[in-house]
């Protein structure tokens, strides 16, 4: 559901009065009055032709395939006395957005869904809720390794924000930029072009063509503007190359987004988080898909946030959601 002061109710519920055929397919792990109210929110003028929309709540996923025709399938994953107010910071909606995905992702580590999609959270509410992670990435991938009995490092993951012709995955994620240009060693840039190389493979591209984007201006100029590039980026390529993956680079990162855009790479590997995001978001925010690579199952979400100013409104596009749904539906497992 993500926070429930945020826009993160009203899509799902726009997204199901959309796209009904979803309601076969998706269950929402939330709070069942805070979505009655996106219901609300979300309602088709008199006259109009969307389909009518009906809340069930269930107890558990077994209980989806009992749910009436018509109706959006809610468990009840978090405990809310009331509906919090819309588009205010606080640590009750941060506890409940924590809760949420904390169910949806056991759901899925146990097998009994396919994968989850996340609707937007606001990362001071998760921090006001004693919540020690910064985002969702952190805490899935949290939850992950201790499901499998393994310290975190053990279960490396990577951010990728795709819009319609580009996708980027990001070296670092939500980090300060100073910590971000220490995080570009060898080990991981190398480690994040394996991960987008065994992802791409798995969801059907068999030799992913791996744009890897330099640190500097330039990519470095030769040396003129930082050697990161030849002394650790360049490196990494080459022990990526040596295992048979089809990477290139340090590209200049300056052009190497528009190339990818024009159909030389399937996917640039950026140093940091505004370096990878910023293209992404400006060609497609609407319809931008961010996924967790890395994971033991399948994790997708809008490529925007809370839009507290939009809230209460019932106007907020479905768009990402939608793709986000349509990206996770297709790389899930059928069985």
């Amino acid at each position: 559901m993500g926070d429930p002061a945020g826009i993160g109710p009203e899509i799902i519920a726009r997204a199901f009065r959309e796209r009904p055929g979803l309601l076969r397919q998706v269950v929402v792990a939330g709070d069942v009055a805070t979505l009655q109210r996106a219901l609300r929110l979300t309602a088709p003028e008199a006259g109009s032709a969307a389909a009518a929309l009906m809340l069930a709540e269930i107890r558990g996923l077994s209980d989806a395939p009992a749910v009436p025709p018509g109706c959006m399938a809610v468990v009840q994953a978090c405990a809310l006395p009331r509906p919090v107010a819309f588009g205010q910071v606080s640590a009750e909606a941060g506890r409940v957005a924590a809760d949420c995905i904390r169910w949806a992702a056991q759901a899925a580590l146990s097998g009994q869904a396919r994968a989850v999609v996340t609707a937007p959270i606001h990362k001071e509410a998760l921090s006001a809720a004693g919540v020690d992670h910064p985002g969702h990435t952190e805490l899935l991938q949290s939850l992950a390794a201790a499901h499998a009995g393994v310290p975190v490092s053990a279960l490396p993951v990577r951010m990728m924000l795709s819009c319609p012709g580009l996708s980027t995955v990001l070296v670092s994620i939500h980090v300060s930029l100073r910590q971000a240009l220490r995080a570009v060693t060898h080990e991981q840039v190398l480690q994040t072009i394996r991960i987008t190389h065994a992802h791409f493979r798995r969801t059907g591209v068999a030799e992913p063509r791996i744009a890897v984007a330099g640190l500097n201006p330039h990519a470095g100029e030769g040396g003129l503007f930082g050697r990161e590039e030849i002394e650790t980026i360049a490196p990494a390529i080459q022990q990526a190359q040596r295992e048979g993956v089809q990477a290139s680079g340090p590209h200049a990162p300056d052009t190497v987004f528009m190339r990818a855009r024009q159909g030389a790479f399937d996917v640039v590997v950026a140093m940091y988080h505004d370096q990878g995001l910023i293209p992404v978001k400006l060609l497609g925010l609407e319809h931008g898909v961010n996924t967790t690579l890395g994971l033991p199952f399948v994790r997708t979400s809008p490529d925007h946030g809370t839009a507290f100013d939009l809230a209460g409104t019932g106007r907020a596009s479905a768009a990402s959601l939608l793709a986000a749904i349509d990206a996770a539906l297709a790389a899930a497992p059928t069985s």
